[in-house]
């Protein structure tokens, strides 16, 4: 562990009385990000900030997170969270009837498939690719594209079983047919390392509830500027126009311009105490550096992963180097659901985790574990005593 870790991982009252591995789940905040938070609170309640003084933190934090992604701040909209993110692309589309979205429905988490799903009402086909073995089918989905491919969409890193996807390869294939690469990235942002311009993504959407290390209901809409032009957002606010003058009360001409960039995306007012606790947690990412943010997750989550094979769990989620992530995952795929299994050494290890106030989750009937930076060797190792115990027990 690094000298710069030691303070990271002590901000967090959460770790002093349980083992969290559940970052793929929601965040857990530092003891500085509540803070700012509260000092938000503080100057609603004694009036002692202006509007746009509380908006230098939308800037400040629009300005992290496109350093943390390798973009620049004028291809950051600010949002609330993945959904409002897809949803808003969606919509910004000019959709003709015959064209198709390619997919794969088995690996998407709900919010990145029942808004693609509803494009069926406007004659537009989804090419839903079965995964295999949990994977991605990198060439059928793209040999399921072709001149009406308008969107190729995934997760960077599916939520069970947790494989990073290849979004560079699957951008050029988009990129061939004069297709948008649409990314659900909010298990990887703030955890694994972006380039997005180098990755061949269009649109990557995040929230800050995970990896970010912020609040529900803030979040972050990338739009490159190579294909902004071709999206006009349905929704259309203030912030969205573009104005000499920057108050959002102030009404300027009624031959209005959309902004120049992806502010066009912005919708009424910000969540001001979420770009507060946004700010402070980018700044916290930032002193650590996403290469040793990265470093720490993936290490916490291999000598896990390995654990549990050695302890012979079955259907460990075993990924290759290009798919290696910080979520790890067993049991039977899709045997059991949303906090649930179908499958009995599934049930048990859950409860005896639970009782031993090791945080996790259960998803498509898989027990899932995920790790961030504030993780230690010895996180992993309480969480395989406890499974130890009960498969010795069995």
């Amino acid at each position: 562990m690094t000298h710069a870790t030691i303070p990271f991982r002590e901000g967090f009252p959460a770790l002093r009385n349980q083992t969290y591995l559940s970052i793929c789940d929601k965040m857990i905040l530092h003891r500085q990000v509540r803070a700012e938070v509260e000092t938000f609170l503080d100057a609603l309640a004694d009036a002692s900030a202006s509007r746009t003084q509380h908006e230098t933190r939308v800037t400040a934090c629009r300005e992290r997170f496109a350093a943390l992604v390798g973009a620049r701040p004028e291809e950051i909209a600010v949002g609330r969270n993945v959904s409002d993110g897809i949803n808003a692309t969606i919509w910004a589309v000019d959709w003709r009837e015959g064209d198709n979205v390619v997919l794969s429905l088995d690996l998407e988490h709900p919010n990145n498939a029942y808004p693609w799903l509803r494009l069926r009402e406007r004659g537009v086909e989804l090419r839903s690719i079965p995964a295999r073995d949990g994977r991605l089918d990198y060439a059928a989905l793209i040999g399921a594209m072709d001149d009406r491919t308008r969107v190729l969409t995934c997760a960077s890193v599916s939520f069970a079983p947790g494989f990073r996807a290849d979004l560079e390869r699957l951008g050029q294939a988009a990129h061939r047919r004069d297709a948008l690469l649409v990314v659900d990235g909010v298990q990887t942002a703030g955890i694994l390392q972006h380039d997005l311009h180098a990755e061949n993504v269009d649109v990557f959407v995040t929230s800050t509830s995970k990896g970010l290390l912020g609040l529900y209901g803030f979040g972050f809409q990338f739009v490159s500027a190579r294909c902004l032009d071709r999206l006009r957002p349905a929704y259309l606010s203030r912030p969205a126009v573009a104005s000499d003058n920057e108050d959002h009360s102030a009404m300027g001409s009624e031959a209005y311009r959309l902004q120049p960039d992806a502010r066009r995306f912005e919708v009424g007012s910000y969540n001001l105490a979420g770009a507060y606790a946004a700010d402070a947690a980018m700044a916290l990412l930032a002193q650590l550096g996403a290469e040793t943010v990265e470093a720490r997750a993936l290490d916490v989550a291999a000598r896990l992963r390995t654990g549990m094979v050695e302890l012979g769990l079955p259907d460990v989620a075993m990924p290759g180097p290009a798919e290696v992530s910080h979520l790890v995952t067993a049991g039977p795929l899709d045997a059991g659901g949303h906090g649930y299994s179908d499958t009995r050494w599934v049930t048990d290890l859950s409860a005896a985790l639970a009782e031993a106030r090791i945080a996790h989750t259960v998803r498509r009937g898989q027990l899932r574990f995920g790790t961030h930076a504030y993780n230690i060797d010895e996180d992993a190792d309480r969480a395989l005593d406890v499974m130890q115990t009960v498969r010795r027990a069995a």
